[in-house]
């Protein structure tokens, strides 16, 4: 085989070297139109870095399917993008997003004086003579941590609490399922992820509010006080929420609304209760929903905050974000995302099996890592 000479030796050796400097120089792959189209001239942060993490969430395979994204900065919508079907009108399924909803209403009866945070819950049947359930408070039930029995997100899921309760034999009197579970634990003492608990506060606030317990009576005193206090002076007006036949608001996972209201209900939280400066609800039961109960530190009441979890892994991005971000979660990947520090609110909502959110969490990531404290 004939020798190459030195002279062209040296040439070829460089040619992998320059192929791949070819390559680096191209850069990323171009941004499709509707990326950056969804995403405002100016979004105090990069515009395209922002468009391409908003991208990601719709593209990347691995975070299954994404429906609409809205990234709100200081209160004002710097991008928004829909799935092919969906748009700005589309109401989307809270699932458990609902629970945040619900804590919210509580605060309110709270703040009316109708119901007592450190009190034993007002559940009839609890309150009989030697029955150990009448030690569970109000606090202990926003916070998880009632002590009733009850099996979250089981295998096979026909025999999961939730699923009984909303689909099956509990259904049609949900608050009733609930309330007849017994003690597993003493009251207090451990945390319980549960989407009975948070249909237990929403039968406590149609038991203040309606005089008269039959369930058209219950349905229309829970709606029209989510209507007048909540619903119309924040500005959510696709709000729907859904009632069992007892006339029990499905507090857990059931209430609808666009992508912009649930980015509307973010905001609000964010400013801690308070809309064009007035007060909906104190301040203080904000940031009491947003503080670290005491059997769980990466859950607050009706709410799930970004810090390391007492137990099992996290369900936010405690080592990337910022401290004080808290989210409304719900089934399937919904997410209302909030920090305060940062003045930010991001939703997704969409269709991704619970078991493999965490490309999902990871893309939200990095849309919140583009904002900095002020």
């Amino acid at each position: 085989m004939p020798r190459l000479p030195l002279s062209l030796i040296a040439p070829l050796a460089l040619v992998p070297a320059l192929a791949a400097c070819s390559a680096a120089d191209k850069g990323p792959a171009p941004l499709a139109p509707e990326a950056l189209a969804a995403v405002a001239e100016n979004p105090d942060a990069p515009r395209e870095k922002l468009a391409r993490a908003v991208d990601a969430l719709f593209s990347d395979e691995a975070a299954g399917e994404t429906r609409a994204v809205i990234v709100m900065h200081e209160g004002r919508i710097v991008a928004e993008r829909y799935a092919p079907g969906y748009h700005e009108n589309t109401r989307f399924v809270s699932w458990s997003m609902a629970k945040t909803v619900t804590g919210v209403m509580i605060g309110m009866l709270v703040s009316d004086g109708r119901l007592r945070l450190n009190e034993s819950a007002p559940v009839p049947q609890w309150q009989r003579p030697g029955d150990p359930r009448g030690e569970i408070t109000l606090k202990q039930l926003l916070q998880m941590r009632s002590g009733l029995r009850h099996v979250e997100a089981g295998d096979p899921p026909y025999e999961s609490d939730e699923v009984r309760m909303l689909f099956l034999d509990g259904r049609d009197d949900m608050a009733r399922y609930a309330e007849d579970q017994p003690l597993a634990h003493e009251p207090g003492s451990t945390f319980q992820y549960s989407t009975a608990t948070s249909v237990i506060l929403a039968d406590l606030a149609a038991r203040v509010l309606s005089p008269q317990q039959d369930p058209e009576g219950r349905r229309h005193a829970v709606a029209d006080y989510l209507r007048t206090r909540l619903f119309e002076p924040v500005g959510l007006r696709s709000m729907l929420p859904e009632f069992d036949a007892a006339g029990t608001l499905v507090g857990g996972s059931l209430i609808h609304a666009t992508a912009r209201d649930w980015a509307t209900f973010g905001e609000f939280l964010r400013n801690k209760g308070a809309v064009r400066g007035a007060q909906i609800i104190p301040r203080q039961w904000i940031e009491f929903m947003a503080r670290p109960s005491p059997r769980e530190a990466e859950y607050g009441a009706q709410l799930w905050l970004n810090r390391t979890p007492t137990q099992g892994r996290p369900s936010l991005f405690p080592t990337r974000g910022p401290r004080d971000l808290f989210a409304a979660e719900g089934h399937l990947g919904q997410y209302v995302l909030v920090s305060p520090s940062r003045r930010l609110v991001v939703v997704r909502l969409g269709k991704t099996e619970d078991s493999k959110l965490r490309p999902v969490v990871d893309r939200l990531a990095d849309v919140v890592a583009l904002y900095g404290a002020r």
